[in-house]
């Protein structure tokens, strides 16, 4: 989990055209990131980290562009950590795709009409669950597969993992 999260940061820097200059390292049993700012101050925690880089960028469009869609990404960040990030969640995995398939039934992203740092995230917690399911499963999810395969295709998303193929064409015509 900490690995996973440290190279999730690191990939959102180069996604966001920071420079690697900072450090990290993680603290506490469950190995929560922790970046070292150049003024010595410790930023914990992936979400407040990932916010923390964004500013940096200057790409705060990224959080929403209005409080509205401020606070959807933020229930989206949240939920990435509580849902994704928890021990024991990859075991409700099933159950997680059921709910955000559902959820991105008439939806692009998770903000609704533009790219946020929540599908970037979502994106990188999911892929683990998207790795793991056969073409089959992936076609029950189709909302979540839509959506996966449109965000690891964006410029400097995918990065250090590999791409998980998603079939345009469903192979079975009678799944029920």
């Amino acid at each position: 989990m900490a690995e996973a999260s440290l190279k999730e940061l690191v990939s959102l820097e180069k996604y966001l055209g920071l420079k690697k200059t900072n450090k990290y390292s993680t603290q506490g049993e469950r190995k929560v990131p922790v970046l070292q700012t150049k003024d010595g101050q410790n930023i914990v925690g992936l979400v407040t980290i990932a916010c923390h880089l964004v500013k940096a960028a200057k790409q705060e469009q990224l959080l929403g562009r209005t409080r509205e869609e401020s606070a959807v990404v933020q229930q989206w960040l949240e939920y990435r950590i509580v849902q994704l990030g928890a021990p024991g969640a990859k075991e409700e995995g099933r159950s997680t795709l059921r709910d955000l398939n559902g959820y991105l039934e008439d939806k692009v992203y998770f903000g609704g009409d533009f790219l946020s740092l929540a599908d970037i995230l979502m994106y990188y917690g999911l892929h683990s669950y998207m790795v793991d399911l056969t073409v089959q499963d992936r076609e029950k999810f189709v909302n979540v597969s839509r959506w996966f395969s449109h965000i690891q295709q964006l410029p400097n998303v995918q990065q250090h993992l590999p791409r998980v193929h998603i079939m345009k064409n469903r192979i079975y015509t009678n799944v029920h």
